[in-house]
């Protein structure tokens, strides 16, 4: 057992999720880079690795149950505790159709991944994160969240409707708040990170910021002090309105 402290990141394979691995693997925390697809997720330690960063790689499909139980285990026996958890993993289905045409099966299917995932993975690693003495929970949420945001004329995004999608990070907000309920008088903080507009596979790289600016937040609020804030939602600049 290492004495450096653990963070698993859900599809940390690429993207933002890689680009916070890196962040915090400089930072001296072993990186587990948590991805459905095995080699992908080797194929992402081994570039780490290649930084001197400590990483490894483990199979991890937020919606599935077992998959899930499989990595608590794994992460149980070798480390015996978990400091950081990041809810990475996220998908966006709505193919830019307005709310009255997106298919069921789409809305479903976001959730499947982007909120009872994240909520499953949460809900598994709690045990490990509270051996942790100072546990932190971020979960990647997004502008395009926020109800106040989506219902202002000005705001950047208005013109964007996308209903699985910013309902989905709705609900991960939501998350975030009544687990920060819950866990008030644990030392575990637990916070929402609006990245931006990074240029990520997600939106097919249309996005005006990197990866490298979209990981800070996540950084930052996965190496928040003790008195740091929970329960809250944070881009760079400070408070995001829910």
């Amino acid at each position: 057992m290492g004495s450096s402290k653990t963070v698993l990141i859900t599809g940390g394979n690429k993207g933002i999720g890689f680009e916070t691995a890196r962040q915090l693997g400089k930072l001296g925390f072993t990186i587990l880079i948590g991805s459905r697809d095995a080699s992908r997720g080797q194929e992402a330690t081994a570039k780490l690795m290649t930084e001197k960063i400590d990483a490894k790689a483990i199979t991890l499909d937020v919606t599935n149950l077992d998959s899930i139980q499989s990595a608590v285990k794994q992460i149980d026996e070798q480390y015996g505790s978990l400091d950081v958890l990041i809810n990475n993993a996220g998908i966006s289905l709505d193919g830019g159709v307005s709310p009255s045409q997106l298919e069921l099966i789409n809305l479903k299917r976001t959730y499947e991944t982007n909120v009872f995932g994240m909520f499953s993975v949460t809900k598994a690693m709690l045990p490990l994160i509270k051996k942790s003495p100072a546990g932190r929970i971020v979960n990647l949420s997004s502008g395009l969240a926020s109800l106040t945001l989506n219902s202002d004329p000005e705001s950047e995004f208005y013109g964007l409707n996308l209903l699985a999608y910013m309902s989905s990070k709705t609900a991960v907000n939501a998350l975030t708040v009544l687990f920060s309920k819950e866990l008030s008088t644990t030392s575990i903080k637990i916070n929402s990170a609006d990245p931006g507009f990074t240029s990520t596979d997600l939106n097919g790289h249309s996005g005006y910021r990197s990866v490298e600016q979209g990981a800070s937040i996540v950084v930052k609020l996965a190496t928040l002090a003790n008195d740091g804030p929970t329960g809250g939602f944070f881009d760079e600049n400070g408070v995001v309105p829910w």
